[in-house]
């Protein structure tokens, strides 16, 4: 038994897991709202996102590497490059394919995204917690990154 909640050890990190996931979730939704995505779905967002972070890509690959089916991918391609925020080009090493790359306009509205999201939670830190609580949230940051890195 836990001497402090009363519950048996594995009870209370059953209950702190929950507690967490929930909390993170909230966390996500609420720094969504900070970005404007649009009328994006998330999985055209995580296509951009995978795009911005692994470089250009071709519909297939891009398709492999979000567990979607190819004419599925096809339609998300599609949508995103009708709305100006990806293109494509041919494939230097095969011209056969063509590689999907986001367009500047879109890598601009990533980046103000970030900015809005940062932006909002830099200022809520600040407004809801005392420079004591701000320190016990860097430490607890500390250990959320122990619990996912490798």
């Amino acid at each position: 038994m836990n001497s402090l909640t009363g519950r048996p050890a594995s009870a209370r990190v059953s209950a702190l897991a929950e507690d967490l996931r929930l909390l993170v979730g909230r966390m996500k939704r609420r720094l969504r709202e900070q970005g404007d995505h649009g009328d994006l779905t998330p999985s055209q967002v995580a296509v951009l996102l995978r795009i911005e972070k692994d470089g250009p890509a071709t519909v297939s690959s891009l398709a492999r590497a979000e567990g979607m089916r190819p004419q599925s991918m096809s339609s998300a391609i599609a949508a995103l490059e009708a709305a100006g925020h990806v293109r494509g080009t041919p494939d230097p090493d095969d011209g056969r394919q063509t590689l999907m790359s986001l367009t500047d306009a879109c890598r601009e509205r990533i980046r103000a995204g970030r900015a809005a999201r940062q932006d909002w939670l830099s200022r809520t830190i600040t407004a809801r917690l005392t420079p004591r609580e701000q320190d016990e949230l860097a430490a607890a940051v500390g250990l959320l990154k122990r619990l996912i890195d490798d």
